[in-house]
């Protein structure tokens, strides 16, 4: 009797186990898979992505873009990115009438599912020009405080 593992049994195991521990990274990082998501025109954000591109943009703010905080009003008045505009991920498709389709949109959450989906509706809704940020933990200065 072969008392060898079974290379298929150990692949098929490696597999699974990398597979986990690449979610594992994933929430421990505190990071959607969609970090970096862009509509067909918002290839210009791709630049603010990184956390200290981001500061530059809320030091010195630019009209054609927006940030926008798509946690709840609670989460946004306890701290959120200077200059973002708060739209409640519950609340955005009832408030298309206030960010117009000509904006850039930088959409953050809490960590990125929030703002993929948002996004997600927006693209539906004809939105071309935004970006997933991710999460607010990548925000590693000073929040503003409402």
């Amino acid at each position: 009797m072969n008392t060898l593992p079974n290379k298929k049994h150990i692949s098929k195991f490696s597999l699974i186990s990398l597979v986990f521990l690449t979610l594992f990274i994933q929430v421990v990082a505190g990071q959607s898979l969609y970090v970096g998501k862009v509509g067909s025109q918002g290839k210009a954000l791709k630049k603010y992505i990184e956390p200290s591109e981001l500061k530059k943009l809320t030091d010195n703010p630019v009209d054609s873009i927006w940030i926008i905080d798509v946690r709840s009003e609670k989460a946004y008045a306890g701290g959120h990115i200077p200059t973002a505009k708060s739209f409640p991920a519950g609340d955005v498709m009832n408030r298309l009438n206030e960010i117009p389709k000509s904006q850039y949109l930088i959409i953050y959450c809490t960590v990125g599912a929030n703002a993929q989906i948002v996004s997600k509706k927006l693209k539906k809704a004809g939105y071309k020009r935004y970006m997933n940020w991710g999460g607010i933990s990548r925000w590693e200065w000073d929040k503003e405080i409402e």
